[in-house]
């Protein structure tokens, strides 16, 4: 068992190597070599690891994926026992904005994917397969919210959901640029849910 957490921290050192080249200049150029200098490791034990450039690239995504995750279910957590569809669904979105360093860090590590999928078919290949598990996510909330009074019935879940994942999205990217500060985007997000969240239902 020691044997498996060692190679788990070894993986996530080398991920983070892979995170810290990305939020510095991109991942266009980025080596194995490179990495293996930045995380301190030989080559050789990151080709044990992750093996090729591109599955380097996608294991250290996947490891970036699950420590967001992570994170946002600590801060979920924090809302108390009973919050309500409209303060978890808030709660998901502001997990796609650089509200702190952690996340800003993120978000400019996600970016630079982002870049690096437009310009590699085969990893972009990767990512259209993925499936579009956020926006699942909140519109199984919204319709949550539906059954508790809390949405009204007219309100189409997914259309409204992929509205706030994408909305959030484009919010995020102004942060990052200066555009927009944190708070004004926490204002945008809390102004698109009251529309959302009402208690108001038609008969």
């Amino acid at each position: 068992m020691p044997r498996q957490v060692d190679h788990d921290r070894r993986r996530h050192q080398i991920a983070e190597a892979v995170w810290r080249l990305a939020a510095r200049g991109g991942l266009e150029d980025v080596t194995l070599r490179q990495v293996a200098t930045e995380a301190g490791v030989s080559a050789r034990l990151l080709q044990y690891y992750f093996g090729t450039r591109d599955e380097l690239l996608l294991g250290a995504l996947e490891i970036l994926n699950d420590d967001a995750e992570q994170r946002a279910r600590e801060r979920l957590a924090m809302l108390g026992d009973a919050p309500g569809m409209h303060a978890v669904v808030r709660g998901v979105l502001l997990e796609l904005l650089p509200l702190d360093a952690e996340r800003r860090n993120r978000h400019l590590v996600y970016a630079a994917y982002f870049v690096r999928f437009l310009a590699d078919p085969a990893l972009a290949k990767v990512a259209r397969a993925a499936p579009p598990a956020l926006e699942n996510l909140v519109a199984g909330l919204i319709a949550q919210g539906q059954g508790l009074g809390q949405v009204s019935r007219d309100v189409d879940a997914e259309a409204e959901a992929a509205f706030l994942v994408a909305g959030a999205d484009g919010i995020q990217a102004t942060v990052l640029l200066g555009q927009r500060t944190p708070e004004e985007a926490v204002a945008l997000i809390d102004h698109q849910l009251a529309r959302v969240f009402t208690v108001t239902v038609r008969s």
